[in-house]
């Protein structure tokens, strides 16, 4: 069963400044790639004029909920108890985006009515199974 959940919401980018612009974004999740979370972005907000999507590990935003993660490109972080941070690392620069954590919360809630946290093997399994069962090819 391929199910694609997404949720509009508003981020803030934080500049180096400090200010807050209103941007944006689409949190996204497949199941046809369960160990992932998509966050994209319109091409009216991007420096190159094309849309952007980031794409990093759903457990990497359940542990930023909570703690700062992520060593890497994308880093999750709490911001008091209503703001999470997720800071995105590329060669032209960094972006930082605030989100509501509520927002962050909710979506993945949703994602875990799609596959459990720790099953998303087990459901990439059940899908070759099925469609093998039903005569497609894997």
């Amino acid at each position: 069963m391929h199910v694609t959940l997404e949720q509009p919401t508003g981020a803030r980018l934080v500049t180096g400044a400090g200010q807050e612009i209103a941007i944006p974004a689409t949190l996204r999740y497949t199941a046809g790639d369960p160990l992932a979370v998509h966050i994209d972005f319109p091409s009216h907000v991007t420096v190159d004029g094309e849309a952007v999507t980031w794409t990093f590990a759903r457990a990497l935003l359940s542990e930023g909920l909570r703690a700062p993660a992520g060593p890497g490109t994308v880093r999750v972080r709490p911001r008091g108890a209503s703001h999470t941070d997720v800071e995105f690392h590329a060669p032209v620069g960094v972006a930082m985006l605030r989100f509501a954590t509520s927002d962050l919360y909710r979506f993945l809630a949703r994602t875990y009515t799609v596959i459990a946290p720790g099953e998303e093997t087990l459901a990439a399994e059940l899908d070759q199974g099925l469609v093998t069962l039903f005569g497609g090819r894997v």
